[in-house]
């Protein structure tokens, strides 16, 4: 059963792309440091954990970065004007609660919404845009808000909001991507009788560029790739699109960013363990760290696998406790009975 403690730690660790530092990369280490027989940290701040084997060399990515915002300006009134880190939808900040980062420590803020009784009823129905969002922490003066500690740069988040809504679905910012960092977690702790030589990469500055993928995925080398990430489920406003369903298991890509051979083997360990298994068709680039693992070096063999989730990049990503319990089982018994095989499609 998911341990809902770490989870939790997981998932609120700071950590805005290029930011890991600040918290998530401590927690990831700590967590594997005991289930692996090296750990350690590259340049660009990737943790790469390793469990040592001689069969094939395997590199398994859940990316640990965090979309988030970044101070560009503070005005005479003290008011934070802000620019996005990775793909921030602004009409989701609206009202909502932001926790800052400032050489002093962490403080939180607002970001303020004028009420409709101020409001001329065409204004109501503009979106929220990145000219009208600013960040209150409560400063009446420009020098006010920098003695706090904020300057032009400071990186700010989500504020932690973790829900439990039913016995199986919970809610919380930030699922993308720390729920599959947690589920790799649990697997890395998991595998025991491996013949695989097994690769944990906790990377950054996915939501960026996947430049944490490039790096380690070069200096590893793998023969095959596996990038734990989330995907959509589906929910309000899909119209129809979307074949992955909460509650339903982990889900698998089929496409080009997929090795067949992989994935076939994936789907047998499944079905041998009666893991639920979606698929997930992606006749494009998947958007993952499996684009840049692919083609490393002479070619990787890679796949992805994901956790479903609604309301992708919002405050109340939501999803099911029976996928990450189903995740982690596949994710470890795939590590477990992989053999050397002939990867070529």
């Amino acid at each position: 059963m998911v341990d809902f403690e770490l989870l939790r730690k997981v998932v609120e660790a700071p950590g805005v792309s290029g930011y890991e530092f600040l918290g998530i990369r401590d927690v990831v280490v700590e967590a594997l440091k005991d289930y692996v027989d090296e750990i350690k940290i590259d340049k660009l701040g990737n943790v790469i954990a390793h469990k040592k084997g001689s069969g094939p060399k395997i590199m398994i990515a859940a990316h640990m970065d965090k979309i988030g915002l970044m101070v560009n300006h503070i005005d005479k009134n003290g008011y934070l004007h802000v620019v996005p880190v990775g793909g921030v939808d602004p009409r989701t900040l609206v009202a909502q609660r932001v926790r800052i980062f400032t050489e002093n420590g962490e403080l939180y803020g607002v970001v303020g919404h004028i009420p409709p009784h101020l409001t001329k009823p065409e204004e109501r129905k503009k979106a929220a845009d990145w000219d009208t969002i600013v960040v209150d922490v409560g400063a009446d003066s420009k020098e006010e808000a920098e003695k706090m500690g904020i300057k032009v740069g400071t990186v700010m988040e989500f504020a932690p909001a973790f829900t439990k809504l039913t016995e199986n679905r919970f809610a919380s910012p930030y699922l993308d991507d720390r729920i599959c960092l947690y589920a790799m977690i649990e697997a890395a702790r998991a595998v025991e009788n491996h013949e695989a030589d097994i690769y944990f990469v906790a990377s950054v500055q996915e939501e960026v560029g996947l430049r944490g993928a490039r790096v380690a995925s070069y200096a590893i080398d793998p023969e095959i790739g596996i990038a734990m990430d989330v995907t959509f489920a589906k929910q309000p406003g899909d119209k129809g699109k979307i074949v992955v369903e909460l509650g339903k298991g982990p889900v698998m890509d089929v496409g080009p960013n997929i090795n067949p051979k992989v994935r076939a083997f994936a789907e047998e360990v499944a079905k041998k363990y009666e893991i639920p298994l979606q698929v997930e068709p992606s006749p494009r680039p998947t958007g993952t760290d499996a684009n840049i693992m692919q083609i490393n070096r002479e070619g990787v063999a890679t796949a992805v696998l994901s956790i479903p989730i609604k309301y992708m990049h919002s405050q109340v990503e939501l999803a099911d406790v029976r996928d990450v319990d189903n995740t982690i089982n596949l994710a470890k018994h795939f590590l477990e009975e992989l053999k050397p095989m002939n990867l070529i499609p």
